[in-house]
């Protein structure tokens, strides 16, 4: 398994999320990014909970904790044999689940190929 430092890590995923379409960025609304380790034998890469803003109603409003998108390192780390594929990976998962916050499933996003 490579390693990447989370600091790194961390840089990889803020570079991601600077990568979407600021017209797209502004949109995003009450969501949290955070970076956990989970388990380097874990298929899971990415984790979006929350509201979408697809299926948020006018009760949305107020005093809402922020949805969240986790972003999965030792998983990541574990599938990829250099930084460079880090970088693609992370950027994969980090739309991936940003489009789940705009209400897009994984059926459409492997059909756009981003699953």
């Amino acid at each position: 398994m490579i390693e990447v430092p989370l600091a790194r890590f961390e840089e990889l995923v803020a570079d991601a999320l600077d990568g979407i379409p600021p017209e797209l960025g502004r949109l995003m609304d009450n969501v949290a990014i955070v970076v956990k380790d989970g388990s380097p034998r874990s298929s899971l890469l990415g984790r979006y909970d929350g509201i979408p803003l697809t299926e948020r109603s006018q009760g949305y409003d107020g005093m809402v904790l922020p949805d969240r998108i986790t972003v999965f390192r030792l998983p990541i780390l574990a599938m990829c044999s250099d930084e460079a594929e880090v970088v693609e990976q992370v950027k994969v998962t980090v739309v991936h689940e940003v489009a789940h916050h705009f209400g897009i499933d994984d059926d459409r996003l492997d059909e756009l190929g981003w699953a």
